[in-house]
């Protein structure tokens, strides 16, 4: 009791409130057996004088604190803050504590904003400066937090931290109102939002340009970015300081402290308000991409010796910018939304321009011009496909297209956004659009199509249909004067050759190759129907022989394509054509037949064997097949 007195005559508060505490932490059943005894009264005039002590003292570290906040007095504010968990007041001085770090984090803000309205527009960071406002109060709020913890923890224990972040958080959301007021004012931010919904509605409604939209957007995507940062600051924090206060508590307690953690983050008005502006902001990107690609396909040029026109780099460059600038404001919800719009982009509305592009290519007026407008078609699709880096090998498969967009998401990712159930919807939404390409696929398919049965077609099947004029039902003179001057293939070789060559010049190596492979299956089908009109000798048979074998081996040189497949069936009619005798062909049939597939039905090789004039039908009838 003396010791309190004496404490208190001396200012002494720090020993004063080590006594009283000393006193307070007494077992009350204690206290109760001491005052039964001899000495009662005397207990009880002590326990009296020391109540009186304690409440003397809690006020004089009351006003104290005071004083001292009113003061700015920080050392004063700190002794006295360390004074109040020993009276039993970690609520009250928490409190006070954080009104007074409040007042700091409060004006410091204030001068903030008011260095921005007077910022020069030309100044290089003029386009960001709300961003960078946010920014300078979180890094403020962050580093209170960082210089005080230390304290929080030693003289209140752990567990507490929760408290003080709560009253600082309060501070913050009324500061981030007060910046983000400032920037839907000064940046217009509503009414451009308003302007975007109604043009987007309405086609007749006044067009707002693209490129005005360009910095806002990415100055609200900082500024979430930033936010994001901020929160999981502060999350982390709070984790670690429950699971220090917690380790021995129930795990009732525990789900309680998280409940308490998660309802701070997502209903604090900081979270409330960027989710506004990123609601506003998804719509108001998905309008700059739309427009920008509709402002890249009217201005599509091409340029003599390129494979493809400027709207295919321009487009793809677009929806890139987009996803990264939704990437880059650390929202999982934003970024998801902006996959997807981007989606519906390439797969409806620039599908639909490839498309027109493609159908524009047909209706030529002569050859070259067709040649021309579907070529250059044929390429924009497939470059479509490389750009959009679906497809880089033409065939790549759309697991890796996710898979190199998924490692830039990986970044956000492991930055401990969302966990897993983030990654599985980006990863949903990025199988959506590596789909895509699938469908980028089919219309190149369906081009290449076109471009040979239009372009190739009516070409190569009048040099084939040539073949019939050749006659190969031919004595040794005949054959021999065939091999001094060949009567078909070498100049149908030259014909494809020069035909092919034109193609080479406009387009792309794999779109090339694919279309080789699509005029060997035309001349293999093409052949085998000429070759079903014809009649032929024994030399004859070994004359298309040598023909088939020429034309393999040009065809193997121009394409990747294995050759030998396609032409399965004309060399098995050339092996048939080559017999000495109808029953030779036993040897080569059913059992006999060793490695050799068969393509030909029974009643095929029996049409090739009619072809050879010096083989009796009956012969023929009689081949048990």
């Amino acid at each position: 009791m003396d010791g309190v007195q004496t404490a208190l005559r001396n200012e002494d508060y720090e020993q004063a409130a080590a006594h009283i505490h000393r006193y307070l932490s007494l077992d009350k059943s204690v206290i109760e057996l001491s005052r039964q005894g001899k000495e009662g009264g005397i207990i009880d005039a002590n326990l009296k004088l020391l109540q009186e002590a304690e409440q003397r003292l809690k006020t004089i570290v009351t006003e104290k604190f005071d004083t001292a906040m009113k003061q700015g007095d920080l050392p004063q504010v700190e002794r006295f803050f360390k004074i109040f968990p020993l009276l039993g007041l970690h609520e009250e001085g928490l409190s006070k504590f954080s009104e007074y770090l409040c007042k700091q984090v409060a004006n410091k803000a204030e001068e903030n904003l008011q260095l921005v309205m007077g910022t020069d527009m030309s100044d290089r960071r003029a386009a960001v400066i709300f961003a960078d406002t946010l920014t300078l109060l979180f890094e403020g709020i962050a580093r209170v937090v960082e210089t005080h913890q230390p304290i929080v923890e030693t003289y209140y224990g752990p567990g507490r931290l929760y408290t003080l972040i709560k009253h600082l958080q309060v501070e913050c959301d009324r500061q981030v109102e007060k910046v983000v007021d400032k920037f839907i004012k000064e940046r217009d931010y509503h009414r451009q939002f308003q302007q975007v919904q109604n043009s987007m509605m309405r086609s007749s409604a006044e067009k707002i340009e693209p490129r005005e939209l360009d910095p806002i957007l990415t100055e609200v995507t900082l500024m979430n970015a930033r936010s994001e940062l901020y929160l999981r600051f502060i999350r982390r924090r709070i984790t670690s300081d429950f699971e220090v206060g917690d380790s021995m508590a129930a795990e009732e307690v525990k789900q309680e402290h998280q409940k308490y953690l998660d309802k701070l983050l997502n209903n604090c008005l900081l979270s409330c308000t960027m989710q506004e502006l990123i609601g506003y902001y998804i719509t108001m990107e998905e309008y700059f991409m739309r427009e920008t690609v509709n402002k890249a396909v009217a201005m599509d040029s091409y340029e003599k010796g390129q494979l493809t026109s400027s709207m295919v780099d321009d487009v793809f460059y677009i929806v890139k910018k987009c996803i990264g600038r939704a990437l880059s404001s650390s929202s999982i919800d934003c970024l998801c939304a902006m996959i997807n719009h981007s989606t519906t982009e390439l797969e409806s509305d620039f599908r639909e321009v490839l498309y027109n592009k493609l159908k524009q290519g047909f209706p030529a007026t002569t050859f070259q011009d067709f040649q021309r407008g579907v070529t250059s078609a044929v390429n924009i699709m497939h470059s479509s496909l490389q750009q959009g880096k679906f497809d880089t090998k033409g065939i790549e498969s759309t697991d890796e297209a996710k898979q190199s967009f998924l490692s830039d998401c990986s970044k956000l990712l492991s930055q401990g956004f969302g966990g897993e159930q983030a990654q599985a919807k980006i990863d949903s939404c990025l199988s959506d659009m590596a789909a895509v390409s699938n469908k980028f696929r089919d219309l190149l398919q369906e081009g290449l199509n076109e471009l040979n049965s239009t372009a190739i077609k009516p070409q190569v099947k009048p040099w084939i249909n040539l073949f019939l004029s050749v006659s190969h039902n031919i004595e040794e003179e005949e054959f021999s004067d065939y091999e001094a001057n060949d009567p078909w293939v070498q100049q149908f070789i030259v014909n494809l050759e020069q035909q092919m060559t034109e193609f080479k010049a406009g387009l792309s190596p794999v779109i090339y190759d694919t279309l080789t492979g699509l005029m060997t299956s035309l001349i293999a089908i093409e052949l085998e129907k000429v070759l079903l009109k014809s009649t032929f000798s024994r030399l004859g048979g070994l004359q298309f022989d040598k023909e088939l074998r020429s034309l393999i081996a040009y065809l193997t040189t121009v394409t990747t394509w294995t050759i030998r497949d396609k032409f399965a069936r004309l060399s098995q009619m050339a092996t048939i054509l080559n017999l000495e005798r109808v029953t030779e062909i036993l040897d080569y049939w059913g059992p006999n037949s060793g490695p050799l597939t068969w393509r030909l039905t029974p009643a095929e090789v029996r049409q090739v064997l009619a072809l050879r004039i010096d083989f009796r039908s009956e012969d023929i009838k009689r081949l048990r097949l």
